[in-house]
């Protein structure tokens, strides 16, 4: 395929892909949504139906990678050529950022109402019916609807949580096909593969909220870092290497153990 044929089906397939999970994270979380409070079971078949929306889109396209995991896992198999790798990966994160605005446009009254409610700016009354100011969060819970977080922060389980978590999505997907002469499943991959992150997020999402996708957490985190959010707070820069890395590792070692069991 061609390098403009890369470029396009992935910027727009990431696109889709972040503007639909996105949405259903934003959906969940903010007040004034009709989804509010719906819950993990919705965050998770969003994240899968959004999977399987954007490789349907863009499979025809560039192969619907849609995931640097997925791109470095294919490159070590020998699907994708190392060449085209940053291409790839570029057009993936330009279309993870894309994907964000579109999520903060479709959103954008439920984000300001949500950010300006005293009920979110402020901690609930204490027995007494008195507010503790000092001790008031400075913003409500948005970061979660652009990227990931720990609920419990420790560096090298969070890392090891990320890192199976995509050995388990890229390993499914470079597998597709070899009980059918290894011609793989066309269209029907995209439905194994959506499945299967629903499974992740079920199963293996609890600990991180399982990025698996390096672009879902760090363009979507570099939007909430720029977009004109009234009492946004921060975009815990601290721990962004970890949804990059954590997957990254897990592709390459995907791609390690399909030539190793496989091929």
């Amino acid at each position: 395929m061609s390098s403009s044929d890369i470029f396009i089906g992935e910027t727009i397939g990431t696109a889709v892909l972040i503007l639909l999970g996105g949405g259903v994270c934003a959906a969940v979380t903010l007040k004034h949504s009709k989804a509010h409070n719906a819950g993990w079971l919705s965050i998770a078949f969003g994240w899968g139906f959004a999977v399987l929306t954007a490789a349907y889109l863009a499979g025809g396209v560039s192969g619907a990678h849609l995931n640097p995991a997925v791109t470095i896992g294919l490159a070590i198999k020998g699907g994708t050529a190392w060449s085209d790798v940053p291409l790839y990966i570029g057009s993936q994160l330009l279309g993870a950022m894309i994907g964000a605005v579109l999520v903060w446009l479709t959103y954008y009254g439920q984000f300001r109402a949500h950010l300006t409610d005293p009920e979110t700016l402020h901690s609930p009354p204490s027995e007494e019916g008195l507010v503790d100011q000092a001790a008031a969060p400075k913003a409500g819970p948005v970061l979660g609807i652009f990227s990931t977080g720990p609920e419990i922060r420790n560096a090298v389980q969070n890392v090891v949580t990320e890192v199976i978590a995509t050995v388990v999505l890229v390993l499914a997907i470079l597998t597709q096909g070899l009980n059918n002469d290894g011609n793989g499943l066309g269209t029907l991959g995209a439905l194994i593969t959506s499945l299967v992150v629903v499974s992740i997020g079920l199963s293996l999402g609890g600990p991180t909220g399982y990025a698996i996708n390096p672009v879902r957490d760090l363009g979507p985190r570099i939007v909430h870092a720029l977009l004109p959010l009234p009492n946004k707070g921060g975009s815990d820069w601290g721990y962004a290497w970890i949804p990059v890395v954590g997957p990254l590792i897990g592709g390459a070692i995907a791609g390690g153990l399909y030539n190793l069991a496989f091929a």
